[in-house]
């Protein structure tokens, strides 16, 4: 009778790469802290002896759930989650990251999940660690999180003043770019459209102001406007609170491609010209910018980058490391809305 052939344990795969087994299944995981020579040694192991991770052994063993949850915030005024289209493209990183990396995703929002975080998700074993994305007005259990030492990280804004690791695009040089884009486009009044009450719309707008100043122009307060992060908001807020000011405004920039889109379709409503009468900037780099008419001009956004930064560091968290905050480079994408053919 053949006999059957051994299965093989990850203490196996350990031994056969000369590593500890804690080495190894971080290894498996793709895990950055085991450098990728290691990482590359171990997988090419278990693939020629077709070893896979047993997941529930694993689980068992760990007390892991293997599972990170993602939590939405939505904004506590509108109940609205922060650049709608946005998550989507980040959203879909992220889950192609944690499936590389043998998690699972457990996807929740702050309007549905009003119970303790802590509790709620690590205790409770539902997941390892989280992902906190939309920073809106200040959240009370993202501080509760850092003072427990749960393992999470926050897609946002770093002011320099948090106890956890804030991963985020470069908001502030974002809206220079676009502002002053538009002042070289020939705009001296430009409108900002953005709630700033959140930090990353907050950073946008001194951002707004830096440009402003360096071209001698003095930002104005009343061209200042609290808007939502929705299309309508940006329609409604062009109707009524710029209408009046229309003779004399040349440029608008919205904090998010929705509210630049639903500033537009005012303008345009209106009779006002785009980009000759007003130019238009967004921020996000949505797939619609590029095929509304005219086109949008926009800053964009590294989603890509951004979710695999936040499941790297994540996932380093919670294997003991260090995660630092992170600021990530934008990029001005010009098109119909600002360009000029006449400058």
């Amino acid at each position: 009778m053949k006999q059957a052939a051994k299965v093989m344990t990850l203490a196996d795969i350990a031994r056969l790469a000369g590593v500890s087994e804690s080495t190894a299944s971080r290894a498996l995981r793709d895990n950055p802290v085991i450098n990728a020579q290691t990482r590359q040694k171990v997988q090419q192991i278990a693939a020629d002896h077709q070893f896979k991770v047993n997941a529930t052994a694993r689980s068992l063993r760990t007390q892991k759930s293997h599972t990170i949850a993602v939590i939405i915030l939505f904004d506590a005024k509108t109940q609205q989650a922060i650049s709608d289209p946005f998550l989507l493209d980040i959203l879909g990183v992220i889950a192609d990251e944690l499936t590389a990396k043998g998690y699972d995703m457990l996807l929740s929002t702050s309007k549905t999940t009003d119970k303790d975080w802590r509790s709620y998700y690590f205790d409770s074993k539902r997941a390892d660690g989280l992902i906190v994305i939309g920073q809106g007005e200040h959240d009370a259990r993202v501080d509760q999180l850092a003072a427990a030492g749960v393992p999470f990280v926050l897609w946002g804004a770093a002011t320099g003043t948090e106890q956890y690791p804030v991963i985020g695009s470069d908001n502030r040089q974002g809206a220079q770019l676009a502002v002053a884009h538009l002042i070289k486009q020939g705009c001296k009044r430009v409108a900002f459209l953005g709630d700033i009450r959140h930090t990353e719309i907050e950073m946008r707008y001194l951002g707004y102001q830096d440009a402003l100043r360096a071209a001698g122009i003095q930002p104005e307060p009343a061209l200042q406007l609290n808007t939502d992060f929705t299309a309508q908001a940006g329609y409604l807020q062009t109707q009524q609170a710029l209408f009046d000011q229309l003779d004399s405004l040349d440029g608008i920039f919205a904090a998010s491609d929705a509210i630049a889109m639903g500033a537009m379709k005012a303008l345009l409503e209106h009779g006002i010209k785009v980009p000759q009468q007003v130019a238009i900037v967004g921020f996000d780099d949505i797939a619609m910018s590029a095929y509304c008419t005219p086109s949008l001009t926009t800053v964009k956004q590294d989603t890509h980058a951004g979710g695999q930064l936040l499941v790297a560091e994540l996932l380093s968290r919670i294997d003991g490391g260090q995660a630092a905050s992170q600021l990530l480079p934008v990029k001005l994408v010009d098109r119909q809305s600002s360009l000029r053919s006449d400058l």
